[in-house]
């Protein structure tokens, strides 16, 4: 059976790794973001719901991501959410992709990657 499971998949459903992300609604948040900056590292995820490598982006970050660090994760729909998505872009001086991943401390913006570029960030030098 263990070869059969490997090529097509256990039966067993897979426990889903949940994030504490913090939906980013509203550009009033951005504000509050850029002041808790200044003691804890904010991270935003700017994703596309309707593009397929943005999905596969997301899931892969999720899996990959630690769930011990020290920062807070904000989750942004930019299709529901594009005056957010574009105050982000002018807050914080990048550039518009998606997926979008921008890390930021003190206030601005200390790095940031977009589609698989973003999996390569190390998170944990931020915190």
């Amino acid at each position: 059976m263990g070869l059969f499971n490997n090529i097509f998949g256990s039966s067993e459903p897979k426990e889903e790794k949940v994030l504490p992300w913090q939906a980013l609604t509203d550009v009033s948040q951005l504000s509050a973001i850029e002041k808790r900056s200044k003691s804890k590292t904010q991270v935003i995820f700017k994703h596309s719901t309707r593009c397929g490598i943005s999905s596969m982006v997301m899931k892969q970050f999720v899996s990959m991501y630690d769930l011990e660090a020290n920062l807070d994760l904000y989750y942004l729909d930019l299709l529901s959410y594009r005056d957010v998505s574009n105050e982000v872009g002018y807050k914080f001086q990048v550039m518009h992709q998606s997926p979008q991943l921008l890390i930021i401390k003190n206030g601005i913006t200390v790095d940031h990657a977009s589609h698989s570029g973003i999996n390569e960030l190390d998170l944990e030098r931020f915190v």
